[in-house]
């Protein structure tokens, strides 16, 4: 019996260790995440799994770790992942598992936001629309049909995530999860049902027993145990409103998404550092990039409206995979000193000093020594500060972190990263063999042949349930020459919130109206010419990205809803004949759709293709051609400059809307980007008069490597196929600018250094393509030492010093720093 003991006692430790080596405790306290009773510095990076593919996953997750993250974050898409009700979709790039065990793989941790509203600039905030479509549906408030649904839903996340062991309580990576999402923004609008229903979240989410914090993000006085946390382009003067949660930044937006007819935006690398650096002075411990990989809008994901298929958010990562620099760099940079920090940050004693003119130092003391921050917020004044009895020179709107108080190791307006200059360009430009066919839509225009009929108008949501961009709404009206409003001098007018509209009469093309602005409530009126006797009125409502934010935002209205008129004038008389309440037949999307003329396996491959005449300008009209995948593994786009609007799959698979035709206005963009001063989306725009996204990703995951690869288009109002070509994005050109006592890092992206065309340690001046020599410099031949050091090679890494480039003159007040320019 006492060996037996013996034996059951060594079991029990046996299964103890097991499991207190395969767990992780993930807690809290007010001052930072806790893991395993340590108090962390975690830096996280947004990755949505379906704006990538699966096999670019590895890659851009280990650029994440190399960059200095702990952590990637990722919501999880409601819609994607039930397009039917309890019909489930986890295959190809929404394989959520795959993705977080690619994470858990490159030993990293993973934020799970669930949601499942998740915004995201995504079709409908991530919610399905048959979940609209249901009974007495209200989102988002007390409304028992939607909270079954989303705690259906939920929990189905939850338990897929515990069978896998992926909560870090069971082993796996994920450390934080989050139920709901930015609903403190629109609380207000719900009145009492409002506080209601986030209590209820917070029980049903506290109820499912995940082991690990869960977060609601911008939600001001959470429910307990839920921890609020801050998202915005700056979080640094935020205070959680419970004293018991520790100071998180669940997205530092990176740069800012596209509209279409909108200009590019651009966050410049210094004030994103800045605002990173100013959130860990002022006491954060946990923040995240929003995005930190923006990726792809696939297919019709992109919501909006009018939200275009690139994500590339000018995110460190940027939609192809590739190192954004300099601003991966320079964060990069950031990241290795917090983290050298980090004990002191997140245990020592919080001390500030105002050091006048907008500077203020922070000090985060120990027993084994102190870090400090030294911030300046003025916008235009750099300051020339004495702190502990040295002087510190802080340019404007920037922060000097000094790990040890005594040196500065970082400021966040000294970059002393390389640019990276991508450049899209063919190996072996190939005009495109192109087939055409037309969108037959004779029966649905002349004879309103649909899928059903309705009395009345009906909102595009009800009918589609999301199946199709398209709608037509098709109407047949009686005239004689006793009708009142008989005229020859007659229009037709509509009240549409169509985002595109098209109008026939008699199968004649009326015309159309496309939405410059996000208000989509317009009145379209043009001249028909109809006949005595039965009219065929029909109407295309074209739909380009659902309503993604907003209180009730599931309300607003998509396609026509009316009144649709007649309208006759007689001289100064003019007579209406509202067609409104008539019996309307609707068909849901095209008939090209509905034969899959995309798909490589068509079920229309019977319907003829002509290689003769190809059209262009050519409305609702089908093109395709065969080709062949650039060589190499440089990220392969495609140039769609000449083409209108449409869809475009390749091999069957969906690359998203493209809209090359829509330029962005001509104003508010400038030559100059200055980083001082808060930025908005607005500031640094660039691209003004072009089109909003000329370039289109294909991912090499949906290409035919060695064989023959097939582009279909849908385009819908008309375009010039033959300009369209493939090409890749390459880095041909790296700058940098590197400042004396700093390491400088070249690399050609996987391509070797081939020459260096400019370098100048002293005081050199201009911009990348145009550097020049300054007024001093160092006595060595800058461009010899460069390429000794660099040229043959991927990649290089040099110390920028006297030492190295020679002694130089004396360059005043001017800091001593290298310029390089080098071509790959």
């Amino acid at each position: 019996m006492k060996h037996f003991t013996c034996l059951l006692l060594l079991f029990l430790v046996l299964i103890t260790s097991f499991s207190s080596t395969y767990s992780t405790i993930v807690s809290h306290d007010d001052r930072a995440i806790t893991i395993d009773g340590q108090r962390r510095i975690l830096i996280s990076g947004s990755i949505h799994y379906p704006r990538s593919t699966a096999d670019m996953w590895p890659d851009l997750i280990s650029k994440a770790k190399d960059g200095g993250l702990d952590a990637i974050e990722t919501y999880v898409f409601w819609n994607a992942h039930e397009p039917a009700r309890r019909q489930y979709d986890f295959s190809g790039n929404l394989d959520l598992v795959r993705f977080i065990k690619t994470i858990q793989d490159k030993g990293l941790y993973s934020v799970l936001r669930i949601g499942p509203y998740v915004c995201a600039e995504w079709n409908y905030g991530g919610f399905p629309v048959w979940l609209h479509n249901m009974p007495n549906m209200k989102f988002r408030t007390v409304n028992s049909g939607f909270m079954n649904e989303m705690q259906n839903f939920t929990t189905k996340i939850v338990e897929m995530m515990k069978k896998e062991k992926l909560f870090a309580s069971q082993g796996g990576p994920i450390i934080l999860a989050q139920i709901e999402n930015e609903y403190g923004n629109v609380i207000s609008s719900y009145g009492a049902e409002g506080k209601a229903y986030i209590d209820w979240c917070a029980n049903m989410a506290n109820s499912l027993d995940i082991g690990v914090p869960w977060l609601m993000c911008q939600q001001p006085n959470a429910p307990q145990p839920m921890i609020e946390t801050c998202n915005g382009f700056y979080c640094d003067q935020y205070k959680p409103t419970n004293p018991t949660s520790p100071k998180i930044w669940t997205e530092n937006w990176t740069g800012w998404f596209k509209n279409w007819g909108g200009k590019h935006p651009y966050r410049t690398a210094e004030d994103l550092a800045y605002s990173v650096a100013r959130f860990f002075q002022t006491g954060g411990t946990f923040q995240n990039y929003y995005m930190y990989h923006g990726g792809t809008n696939f297919g019709r994901v992109a919501g909006g409206p009018y939200i275009t298929t690139s994500y590339d958010y000018h995110a460190p990562l940027d939609e192809y995979g590739n190192l954004n620099q300099p601003k991966w760099g320079h964060l990069k940079q950031l990241h290795t000193i917090l983290k050298s920090m980090e004990k002191r940050l997140t245990y020592g004693n919080i001390s500030t000093v105002d050091l006048g003119n907008s500077a203020t130092a922070t000090v985060y003391s120990t027993n084994e020594g102190s870090s400090c921050f030294i911030g300046n917020v003025n916008a235009t004044a750099n300051a020339l500060v004495n702190f502990q009895g040295k002087d510190y020179h802080i340019p404007a709107w920037s922060v000097s972190v000094l790990p040890d108080c005594k040196k500065e190791a970082y400021n966040t307006a000294k970059v002393n990263t390389q640019t990276s200059i991508m450049t899209e360009e063919s190996s072996k430009p190939k005009t495109l063999e192109w087939t055409w066919r037309p969108e037959v839509a004779r029966k649905t225009i002349l004879k309103g042949s649909g899928d059903l009929i309705a009395k009345g108008l009906v909102d595009q949501k009800d009918v589609t349930n999301d199946a199709s961009d398209y709608l037509w709404y098709m109407t047949r009206v009686h005239l004689d020459k006793k009708d009142p409003i008989w005229s020859r001098n007659m229009s037709l007018r509509i009240h549409s919130n169509a985002h595109v509209l098209h109008a026939y009469a008699n199968g004649k093309y009326v015309g159309h109206k496309i939405v410059n602005d996000t208000k989509f409530d317009y009145r379209f009126e043009k001249k028909v010419n109809l006949v005595h006797g039965t009219n065929h009125i029909s109407l295309l409502s074209v739909s380009v990205g659902l309503h993604n934010y907003g209180a009730f935002f599931e309300n607003s209205p998509t396609g026509i809803n009316g009144p649709v008129k007649l309208v006759g004038y007689r001289g100064d008389e003019t007579i209406e004949k509202d067609l409104s309440e008539h019996q309307w037949n609707y068909k849901i999307g095209l008939n090209g759709f509905d034969h899959k003329l995309f798909s490589t396996n068509s079920v229309g491959r019977h319907l003829k293709w002509s290689a003769e005449k190809l059209p262009s300008n050519r409305m609702l009209t089908w093109y395709k051609a065969n080709f062949k995948a650039p060589f190499g593994k440089d990220p392969v786009i495609v140039d769609f400059n000449g083409l209108g609007k449409g869809e475009a799959w390749i091999n069957g698979q969906s690359i998203g809307r493209y809209w090359p035709s829509f330029n962005s206005s001509d104003d508010g963009c400038s030559d100059e980007c200055d980083y001082r001063g808060e930025y908005g989306s607005d500031k640094c725009a660039f691209m003004c008069g072009k089109p909003t996204q000329r370039w289109y990703h294909v991912p090499r995951g949906f290409l035919n490597e060695s064989g023959h690869n097939t582009i279909t288009l849908f385009e819908e109002l008309g375009g010039n196929p033959s300009m369209v070509n493939f090409k890749t994005v390459v880095t041909r050109t790296v700058c940098a600018r590197a400042y004396e006592q700093n390491k400088l890092e070249l690399s050609c992206n996987s391509r070797p250094i081939t020459a260096v065309k400019f370098a100048s340690f002293g005081n050199p001046s201009g911009h990348c393509g145009s550097f020049a020599v300054g007024t001093c410099e160092g006595a060595n031949d800058a461009v010899k030492v460069v390429a000794k050091e660099c040229v043959g090679k991927f990649n290089c890494t040099m110390n920028v010093s006297s030492h190295k480039f020679g002694s130089t003159l004396d360059c005043g007040d001017s800091p001593t720093r290298l310029f390089v320019e080098i071509e790959c």
